[in-house]
């Protein structure tokens, strides 16, 4: 993230007596940007404030703020998941679905969001905010393993998949797997959803950038793909990890299926790990024209040994 501050008075101020500050902080969380949330709208988040009291709205002229700056339709009002919400309301006060209770309750919550928040409850031994496994509540990967199985048309292992508070910690935490020392390279797309630039500064690695072809509906070009791998390599990186966002953030653009054909071959053969980010695959508008498919599913047709991670989030990546 990127800070603009006064630190004048700040406990990280370089120079305060703390043990903390801009000289003693890791240098790799100091360097790190993330451009989304940079000085435009730290600047909007002031203005924001100012508005709120009648001189500001008669200084600016206007009395809202629309940020543009990072994907988040429920902020322009985009009606979320109820269906979600309600399950979690119930199962964090199990108080609402006690037989005395139980009428009232009916009255406000539809039955299936009932029947899912006693299963839940079920699951967790009624002790919802108690530690999990590690890995997240077996019964939910498990109901995951169901949802790949029945998208792909392949076995899904639930011990092979792990739920996190939002597809962006999986990331780090895959990213934190795979770079153990300031020579591992990460190849990243250009146009890229910033999070990966950030992360691997802060991991204290290598950003090894491939553009993405415009031209091409924003597919990767397997030639250029070498050439990046190559010259990176001969300067001493050790590139580890490809990583894909498909569909693509910001670009919106769905690989062809022979375009993904190629890019694990082009892992195969070149002995790196394929990060795939498929959040957004329920964004498909034109799905006669450019169906989506997961990289899951096409490693399991081909028969690839490759090593896949993927990603997806039932948050704000379900519905665009």
């Amino acid at each position: 993230m990127t800070i603009i501050a006064d630190m004048s008075n700040n406990p990280l101020s370089s120079s305060s007596s703390k043990v903390l500050n801009l000289e003693t902080m890791n240098s790799h969380i100091r360097k790190m940007g993330y451009a989304v949330r940079g000085a435009i709208s730290i600047r909007a988040e002031q203005i924001e404030r100012e508005i709120r009291a009648p001189e500001g709205r008669a200084k600016y002229g206007f009395d809202t703020i629309t940020y543009c700056n990072i994907g988040n339709p429920q902020q322009l009002g985009q009606k979320p998941l109820t269906f979600l919400r309600q399950v979690t309301v119930l199962a964090e006060y199990p108080e609402l679905l006690k037989d005395e209770n139980l009428p009232t309750t009916q009255k406000l919550f539809p039955a299936d969001a009932i029947e899912r928040a006693n299963m839940v409850l079920r699951w967790t031994d009624n002790a919802i905010g108690a530690y999990s496994a590690s890995l997240g509540i077996h019964e939910i990967r498990e109901d995951v393993a169901k949802f790949i199985e029945k998208r792909d048309g392949y076995p899904s292992d639930p011990e092979l998949i792990g739920l996190t508070a939002g597809a962006s910690v999986g990331v780090e935490r895959l990213l934190n797997l795979i770079i153990s020392g300031p020579e591992v390279g990460i190849m990243i797309p250009i146009p890229q959803y910033p999070l990966y630039t950030a992360s691997i500064d802060k991991f204290n690695a290598h950003a090894v950038p491939y553009y993405l072809r415009e031209s091409e509906q924003w597919g990767l070009d397997v030639s250029e793909l070498k050439q990046v791998l190559d010259e990176h390599r001969a300067k001493g990186i050790d590139v580890r990890c490809l990583v894909v966002i498909n569909p693509g953030n910001p670009t919106g653009a769905i690989l062809s299926k022979e375009n993904m054909v190629e890019v694990v071959r082009f892992c195969e053969k070149n002995r790196l790990i394929l990060m795939a980010d498929e959040v957004y695959q329920a964004n498909v508008y034109q799905p006669d024209v450019r169906p989506f498919h997961s990289f899951k599913k096409v490693v399991c047709e081909l028969g690839s040994s490759v090593e896949l991670f993927s990603l997806h989030s039932i948050s704000k990546g379900m519905i665009g």
